[in-house]
């Protein structure tokens, strides 16, 4: 058995990257410009509410799993 070779040249084209790029370019200017804001700064306020709700759904199940853990190990310490 061979492993594949492997393709490593670029997906993009050199074109497409530089279009990438200068769009993202442009939408942080005029984020910035408009806003007063970074890019950084509209990505964590749509984040925000993103991670407040994965953490009101996830995080007490995961605490209390990982107490009863914890619990379990310390009581058979004993």
């Amino acid at each position: 058995y061979e492993p594949p070779v492997l393709d490593r040249s670029p997906l993009l084209s050199s074109a497409a990257s530089q279009a990438v790029d200068h769009a993202f370019s442009q939408l942080t200017q005029t984020v910035f410009t408009q806003n007063g804001r970074t890019i950084e700064d509209v990505v964590r306020d749509m984040l925000r509410p993103m991670l407040k709700s994965w953490l009101d759904d996830n995080l007490p199940g995961l605490v209390e799993r990982l107490v009863r853990v914890e619990i379990e190990r310390v009581s058979r310490g004993r």
